[in-house]
């Protein structure tokens, strides 16, 4: 199936390094892989895109373990599926290479599964020009594209042989299993016997200029239920009736929003119920509520999220907001409850910071520009969270994609070229590192 147009070869063949480039020959001869592979790696898109991996559609997600262990074996790696089903969710594919025993142990971090369930009317990848559309076209099919295309061009030009590397795929990055932790209890093992981690989340670009990511922020979620005396309403706010519910859960959300702000922290309230009865469902994602005008309410409920930068930002926000909740309006009472299988963050270590810089020097070499650090604001929760504490990493190394998470989501084609080839170089250099 043939792909390219004259734009498109203009864009793989800037990838193609110069004569001055500083590039080994090995180096040079990965970009020239990754260019002439281009049709392979759109032809792999699409079918990986077109097979519905939904994290609810657990034999969606296998199949697509499938298919990317076909790519992974004949490079040299031994295969596992990890089934999940104790979990809810599908399984793990888990990949690992074994090279020099005294070079750096890599662990690469991908996912199979997307928010697109069978029942989306969004199912299949089209090319519209440059853009590729489907679901998880981006996030994170993409992705294990340009994986599958680093890693050809390494074993290509022979520096695969002694690379250690430990690829894992997750299938519920979208809506993790739970207990969470044993969700991602080979991830974080894997993260404390690695020395480095490269996440293939999507690229970030700011302003039109690719971005490095070395933080991801946290996400929680949270229910505040506040409670108060049903009562008629002409005695409001009496010393017999109280406030309410409803005034109680306004006071709450209003302090949240003065009290909280923060560097690096925000806080959404998603759904919000109340009345003479309110309820959630087990998911916590829908909500029923009933009463009259003339009834002060005796319940609200709200549920929102929270991202932080670091785990001390976390809890100590968490406790603020405890703080918070517990000084109650007259005549009523409130809890906050935080949910359990929450994403930790990244934070943005000086470690991380080091290897944004050999990044650097591998886009210098290649003639591209510097990629700067990204504000973490913009950048969401992921999978590298889980081992952020164990080991050195950075995020963001799949390709640009537009419309993440919604009908119409669309890869940047060019970008697969460009960040496999960018993948290539980094893990073939530091692979040679001791440990």
């Amino acid at each position: 199936m043939k792909f390219m147009t004259l734009a498109a070869l203009a864009a793989l063949l800037a990838l193609v390094p110069p004569v001055q480039a500083k590039l080994s020959p090995a180096e040079a001869k990965m970009a020239k892989t990754v260019a002439a592979e281009q049709d392979r790696s759109l032809a792999l898109l699409e079918k990986l895109v077109n097979q519905n991996s939904g994290s609810q559609n657990l034999a969606g997600v296998e199949k697509v373990g499938q298919m990317m262990r076909a790519e992974l074996e004949p490079l040299g790696f031994r295969v596992t599926w990890k089934p999940m089903a104790d979990t809810g969710r599908a399984g793990h594919l888990i990949a690992t290479h074994t090279g020099k025993p005294d070079g750096k142990r890599l662990l690469l971090i991908a996912h199979l599964d997307t928010v697109f369930e069978p029942d989306s009317p969004f199912q299949k990848f089209i090319r519209k020009g440059d853009m590729g559309e489907g679901p998880g076209a981006g996030d994170d099919k993409g992705g294990m594209v340009v994986v599958v295309a680093a890693l050809r061009a390494m074993h290509a030009a022979g520096t695969l042989k002694g690379a250690n590397i430990e690829f894992h795929m997750t299938g519920d990055e979208e809506d993790a299993g739970l207990p969470i932790e044993k969700a991602r209890a080979d991830l974080v093992a894997a993260g404390r016997r690695s020395d480095v981690a490269l996440d293939f989340e999507g690229l970030v670009r700011d302003n039109g200029a690719d971005m490095g990511s070395i933080a991801r922020r946290s996400s929680d979620s949270w229910t505040v239920t506040a409670t108060g005396k049903s009562a008629h309403s002409s005695g409001i706010f009496s010393a017999a009736a109280g406030d309410g519910a409803i005034y109680e859960l306004t006071r709450i959300i209003h302090r949240f929003r003065t009290e909280l702000p923060e560097p690096n922290l925000t806080f959404n309230v998603g759904l919000i119920a109340g009345g003479q009865e309110a309820t959630l469902d087990a998911g916590g994602i829908r909500a029923t509520a009933n009463g009259k005008t003339n009834i002060i309410a005796p319940i609200a409920i709200a549920r929102g999220d929270l991202r932080a930068l670091s785990p001390e930002q976390i809890e100590r926000v968490k406790a603020k907001m405890t703080t918070i909740v517990a000084d109650h309006a007259p005549g009523t009472d409130a809890k906050i409850a935080f949910d359990p299988g929450g994403y930790p963050s990244m934070a943005p270590t000086d470690g991380n910071r080091a290897l944004l810089a050999k990044l650097n020097t591998v886009n210098r070499d290649l003639g591209l520009a510097e990629m700067a650090p990204l504000d973490p604001l913009k950048r969401g929760a992921g999978d590298i969270s889980f081992v952020a504490a164990d080991v050195d990493g950075l995020a963001g190394l799949g390709p640009y994609s537009t419309g993440d998470h919604a009908p119409g989501e669309a890869v940047d084609i060019p970008s697969i070229a460009r960040q496999a080839t960018r993948a290539a170089i980094l893990m073939s250099r530091l692979a040679t590192e001791n440990r």
